[in-house]
């Protein structure tokens, strides 16, 4: 049945290299992940000198593995310590070749423990080279919601790249009306969650619901404004900007493309406002991209967009405070105010959060932090309530306290101490966090997702 194996993300590997591949964030939308490795380590030795293996949710214990492994020379069985991800090309091996790995676990979302295959091929030239086999176990009930691949020695060359997949349950989508996305069901509804873009096409004619949310915007640059949050339009629960409700749509059988907006990126320049995000489309409806964060130079006010981004602090120059942009109405509300000021020294400086879905971004203040973010709403269209399209908290200058993202995946805001502004979380819409001082770059907003569902 199409639509039920979904590319979810793709790791490159850069020049310079890389300690680890990380999936975060992972959605919880699909029956079963695969996970596809092509790498190559930094660490001397050969193919089967050198192995990949992987966290689970930061995890490092809980358990249990077995691997059978051949050479050409040899066969065995292993029980290594880790979660084992096969053996892998290293120094040893002839440039430019790069061991294959694929990793599948079934039922990751599940509240019982999980168990994982791993199938690995590892050669030199036809000199040297290791296949394995193993299995594995996770003594843990909790969903799935990261992995961490890291070599066993060294690190990740340039090039080695690494493809999550969700994987639907096929069953599922056969009574589906339409395809498109990834399928699920429920004793009253069919469910089609489009996480990047695609095409909803009918087999007959239907009346849909929908979530629509789009990209969030990127948070500015040095004790800069929160990422707006990306526009919200939604036919259950609640829709953004505190409007009503949205109507149905009635379709037919044709193809409708569905667009997933990108998240807009952080600024890496105090005279550049974080980028808008990437409109969300689905049929008739669009979602407009959150609003980026202001920054400390020019421009300051926050961006408007489906919820506006929050306004930037400003060191030495009259006005200190500046608005954050507005937002769309029945998407998303404005972006709050940054606060400056000369009082005290230049430690006094806040971004604003950027606007939620559901609420004003919060203006910076001496006595506290940054602005948090605006909150998103929480929509309730697959049957459980989840929050969507929260703001970016912003930048703090010489505080102890991080301004928090809205809720809804909105990323906090950067702190001059040390911690850095975070990205809006994936497939939420929410807006990244506002930068830190002294040229602190912003975070990025989290893409949008549609979601689309009919009677059974």
């Amino acid at each position: 049945m199409a639509n039920t194996f979904k590319k979810i993300q793709t790791v490159t590997v850069g020049s310079g290299g890389a300690a680890t591949i990380d999936f975060t964030s992972i959605p919880q939308t699909y029956t079963d992940l695969k996970i596809v490795l092509s790498v190559r380590t930094t660490a001397s030795g050969t193919a089967g000198t050198n192995s990949l293996s992987f966290q689970i949710n930061g995890v490092t214990t809980n358990r249990t593995n077995r691997v059978l492994y051949g050479t050409g020379s040899a066969v065995g069985s292993f029980s290594p310590t880790s979660a084992y991800g096969g053996a892998m090309a290293a120094a040893g091996v002839t440039a430019s070749i790069f061991s294959s790995h694929e990793i599948y676990i079934p039922n990751y979302t599940s509240a019982n423990n999980k168990s994982y295959s791993v199938d690995s091929v590892s050669e030199n030239n036809a000199t040297d080279g290791e296949q394995d086999l193993g299995a594995g176990l996770w003594s843990q009930t909790a969903a799935i919601t990261s992995l961490t691949f890291l070599p066993s020695n060294g690190s990740f060359v340039e090039y080695s790249t690494a493809t999550l997949y969700g994987v639907s349950n096929v069953a599922v989508a056969e009574g589906a009306k339409a395809t498109g996305g990834v399928i699920t069901a429920d004793s009253t509804y069919f469910y089609h969650t489009f996480l990047s873009s695609d095409t909803f096409t009918p087999t007959q004619n239907l009346t849909v619901d929908y979530l629509v949310v789009a990209g969030g915007g990127g948070g500015g640059n040095d004790n800069a404004g929160g990422g707006g949050a990306g526009g919200l339009r939604s036919t259950v629960t609640a829709t953004g900007g505190g409007g009503s409700l949205e109507s149905q749509l009635a379709l037919t059988a044709t193809a409708y493309t569905v667009t997933v907006g990108a998240g807009g990126a952080g600024s890496t320049s105090a005279s550049a406002r974080g980028s808008v995000g990437t409109n969300s489309v689905f049929s008739t409806i669009t979602s407009t991209g959150g609003g980026g964060g202001g920054s400390d130079t020019t421009p300051r006010e926050g961006g408007t967009g489906g919820s506006g981004g929050g306004g930037a602090s400003n060191n030495n120059n009259s006005p200190y405070n500046w608005a954050g942009g507005t937002g769309t109405a029945n998407q998303g509300f404005a972006g709050g105010t940054g606060y400056g000021s000369t009082a005290g020294g230049f430690e006094n400086h806040r971004g604003g959060g950027g606007g939620g879905a559901g609420a004003v971004g919060v203006a910076g203040n001496v006595a506290t932090t940054g602005g948090r973010g605006g909150a998103g709403v929480s929509v309730e269209i697959t049957g459980s309530s989840v929050n969507y399209a929260g703001g970016g908290g912003g930048g703090t200058q010489s505080s102890t306290t991080v301004s928090t993202g809205g809720i809804g995946g909105g990323g906090n805001g950067g702190l001059t101490s040390g911690a850095n502004p975070q990205t809006g979380t994936v497939n939420t819409g929410g807006g990244g966090g506002g930068g830190k001082s002294a040229g602190g770059a912003g975070a990025a907003g989290g893409s949008g997702i549609v979601i689309v569902r009919y009677a059974r």
